[in-house]
């Protein structure tokens, strides 16, 4: 069984530049969410991994690695998990695929993807690095001001993100901070605000 799968962060966002050629394939899934949840926790992405689990997923095809997962270990992970099951995992942009045409595992797509990925990782840290300098300077000038008075997010609204969503998840799944933190990307701080707030 052939899958087409894409995702998009919001409604808002247009899929279809990841939807070229959608005929070719058995199913296509497309997930409107936070490239932070992992693959197989979104609610179309859960569905790929029944049919994988089922064995009727042979090919799997998406735009670009990133739409996998945010994390470098979220990447590589379902990359070597759907390579040990021999399924075949085709990139679009750029052209890559774990398993050739022969059934061999093609070692430098492998390599390539492994790259990419930590490329896109650290991009993302340079992204917020810059937004932290901006911060800075802006405060240093007397231009920002952080929250404004009587804008206190509410606890009800911090509970229910994607993201504390998420990390509650992977707490009560017994992981440390560590590896919480690996996955998601988030602070200690974070991940002990989302325990202290979901005890309550």
């Amino acid at each position: 069984m052939k899958i087409l799968y894409a995702r998009v962060s919001s409604d808002g966002q247009n899929e279809s530049r990841q939807l070229l050629n959608r005929s070719d394939y058995d199913y296509v899934f497309v997930d409107k969410c936070s490239g932070a949840i992992p693959l197989w926790d979104r609610p179309k992405g859960s569905e790929v991994k029944k049919l994988l689990d089922s064995g009727s997923l042979t090919r799997l095809e998406v735009h670009s690695i990133d739409r996998l997962g945010r994390s470098t270990l979220d990447v590589l992970s379902i990359w070597k998990e759907l390579t040990e099951k021999g399924v075949v995992v085709t990139c679009r942009n750029p052209t890559l695929v774990n398993i050739d045409e022969h059934g061999n595992v093609n070692a430098f797509s492998n390599l390539m993807m492994a790259i990419l990925s930590t490329m896109s990782d650290f991009e993302r840290s340079l992204i917020k690095e810059r937004q932290a300098e901006g911060i800075r300077l802006r405060k240093a000038r007397g231009l920002y001001r952080g929250r404004s008075i009587g804008t206190k997010e509410s606890v009800v609204k911090f509970l229910s993100k994607p993201k504390t969503i998420l990390v509650s998840k992977y707490l009560n799944r017994g992981l440390s901070y560590g590896e919480i933190q690996s996955i998601v990307g988030c602070s200690p701080n974070f991940i002990s605000k989302v325990k202290r707030l979901s005890a309550n």
